[in-house]
């Protein structure tokens, strides 16, 4: 597919926005407290040292918190809160009960890019670095956490501070949207209207106020005496995904309103470097976390070629994903793609991450690629597909794509048997296919 080169020139920042040298600086002491403790993790933790948690969830154990208290002279609470910082920048990454630093971590002290794509990481999860309201629905919860981004913008386009009743009134009217939006008029015969029951939903202004000290803590803005005002990096970021909008709105594809499953198809026949812009552009239009639910969504569907292009996505998301990416190794059609993920997270070099696999994982890959290959591909490319195999034989791979099991194996055979050009060896792939199908041997 031939794309068009966008004739529209690089964006300029809005006038006054510090230099990108500048922004890093503060990034850097913002988050300066989250940077000395992952470097005390990395100095004090990982295999075959002491671990640094002890429930497999990431939560800092108390034995490791008040040790890290002691050597960095700060209270339990300040590790563990400086610990979360961490983690949902980059800085450190949890795996089990052992503790890593992040490549950010690494290039912190070089590489202003890295400091402020770990700074914007933490700004993507800011619902996740202050605590939500313990005794609102999650529903409500959810509803403002989707309508802050339009709030955010507003304050960008402000340009100074903003009343929160101000601010109040736009969530109101952006909740009333989302809630409309899901309104389904039910068919067939309804039951007698009944008395109009009392408006059951919980003023938004305690919502408002967690989420703009949520923002506040992760130093997006400033709240106090009732207003907000966006900080240089706030405003800065809100700019960025605004652009990255406007971006996908004029790009070949104009995915940004899609569906995860329709923005994939729509990227389907993008080159790499133009999907990873439409990925970016999709994932800035929404919260991370439901972005990240949708493109899992997508990725458990019959569509091989889907799967694939999720977990595409889901490495332009980086670290707010890999919770949920954890959260799916023992679904098995997700599992290979879910290790190879972590594993490229963990740092290691693409060309070396299949090695995390299993033989019965990676053959279970190779099936998955050649569905989507078969469905969506030429036949030259299928064919291709059989040098990627690990088995060093076509009879090898042959046995082990019957004991993997996976769904789509007889269509892969056929298909792969039409397109070989070798008769003796498209006959055995045929064969391969039929005691499949049937079930022999």
């Amino acid at each position: 597919m031939n794309q068009r080169r966008s004739r529209r020139p690089a964006p300029r920042p809005p006038e006054g926005t510090p230099a990108p040298a500048e922004l890093a600086r503060m990034a850097r002491s913002g988050l300066a407290a989250a940077a000395r403790v992952a470097r005390w993790a990395d100095r004090a933790l990982g295999p075959g040292r002491d671990s640094a948690t002890d429930d497999g969830k990431a939560t800092l154990s108390d034995a490791t918190a008040e040790r890290a208290a002691r050597d960095l002279g700060l209270t339990a609470a300040q590790v563990r809160a400086d610990w979360d910082t961490a983690r949902l920048a980059g800085l450190v990454e949890v795996h089990g009960d052992t503790a890593r630093p992040g490549w950010r971590l690494r290039a912190w002290d070089r590489d202003d890019s890295a400091v402020l794509r770990g700074w914007v990481a933490l700004f993507d999860a800011w619902s996740l670095a202050h605590p939500e309201p313990a005794d609102h629905e999650p529903a409500a919860v959810a509803e403002v956490v989707s309508a802050m981004p339009q709030a955010l913008s507003f304050l960008q386009l402000s340009a100074g501070p903003v009343p929160v009743e101000q601010l109040l009134d736009l969530l109101e009217q952006r909740v009333t949207e989302l809630r409309t939006a899901r309104c389904e008029i039910p068919y067939g015969p309804q039951p007698e209207p009944q008395a109009e029951p009392e408006p059951t939903d919980a003023p938004l202004a305690p919502l408002l106020d967690w989420a703009l000290r949520a923002l506040a803590s992760v130093g997006a803005l400033t709240y106090g005496d009732g207003q907000a005002t966006l900080t240089p990096l706030g405003n800065w970021a809100v700019w960025v995904k605004l652009e990255q909008i406007c971006v996908a709105a004029q790009s070949p594809a104009g995915n940004i309103e899609q569906a995860a499953e329709d923005m994939l198809r729509g990227c389907a026949q993008l080159r790499p470097n133009a999907a990873r812009a439409e990925y970016r552009a999709w994932l800035a239009a929404r919260p991370v976390g439901s972005a990240v639910t949708e493109l899992l969504g997508a990725a458990r569907g019959e569509d091989a070629l889907l799967l694939v292009l999720a977990y595409e996505a889901l490495r332009v998301v980086g670290a707010p994903a890999e919770p949920d990416v954890r959260g799916v190794l023992d679904e098995p059609t997700l599992r290979p793609y879910a290790l190879l993920w972590l594993a490229e997270h963990d740092g290691a070099d693409p060309e070396d991450a299949h090695e995390v696999l299993t033989r019965a994982e990676a053959t279970w890959l190779w099936v998955d690629t050649a569905a989507a290959v078969a469905d969506h591909g030429e036949a030259p490319l299928l064919v291709r597909h059989l040098e990627s195999a690990v088995q060093p034989t076509v009879p090898m791979l042959l046995d082990e794509v019957r004991a993997v099991g996976h769904p789509r194996t007889v269509q892969v055979l056929v298909a792969l048997a039409a397109a070989h050009p070798d008769p003796a060896l498209a006959k055995a792939v045929r064969r391969a296919a039929f005691q499949v199908h049937t079930g022999g041997s």
